[in-house]
C-alpha cells in the first residue's frame, strides 16, 4: 500500500503546491522520504480514501466523494489511483 512509484513520485512533485505553500521536495528521492516520513499512503479508489480517512479519525461521514476529491491532502494521480498525504 505504501509503494511510491514513479508517477505517484513525480505527480507529488508537481503538485506538491496544492498542500504545501513552500517546496517540501525537488527530487525523486527527497518526495519519496518526505511521504514515507508523513505515512502517506496510495489507494486505488475514492471509497478507499473515505474509508481511510475514517479509519484515521478524520470526520469524513458526511463528505461525498467529490468532497474527499478535491480535498488538498488528496492527490489525484493519472491513473486513477489516490494519494493521500495527513500532514
Amino acid at each position: 500500500m505504501n509503494q511510491y512509484d514513479e508517477l505517484c513520485l513525480n505527480y507529488f512533485l508537481k503538485h506538491q503546491s496544492q498542500l504545501f505553500r513552500e517546496e517540501v521536495a525537488s527530487t525523486q528521492e527527497e518526495a519519496e522520504e518526505f511521504l514515507e516520513d508523513c505515512l502517506a499512503v496510495v489507494l486505488n479508489s475514492l471509497q478507499e480514501v473515505k474509508d481511510y480517512l475514517d479509519e484515521s479519525g478524520a470526520d469524513v461521514m458526511d463528505m461525498s466523494l467529490k468532497e474527499i476529491e478535491e480535498a488538498s491532502e488528496v492527490f489525484s494521480l493519472p491513473d486513477g489511483r489516490y494519494l493521500v498525504v495527513e500532514v
